[in-house]
């Protein structure tokens, strides 16, 4: 259980990625927040139920 205050968003929280980092492996790609939630660098999500959230990936349009 988050320790912090304000406490962090949960898991479920949409907000969920401005959770506090309790680890952090740059050189392998990969944050572990308070929450439980992995976060990676593209973006992509391992929630702590084992449910995977897909990178968001940004579409560039040539004007």
């Amino acid at each position: 259980m988050c320790q912090h205050r304000p406490e962090c968003p949960s898991a479920d929280s949409p907000d969920r990625e401005a959770a506090v980092p309790v680890a952090r492996h740059p050189e392998q790609g990969w944050s572990l927040l308070c929450n439980g939630v992995l976060l990676f660098e593209d973006t992509g999500e391992l929630l702590p139920d084992g449910r995977v959230i897909a990178p968001r990936r940004t579409l560039l349009v040539a004007a």
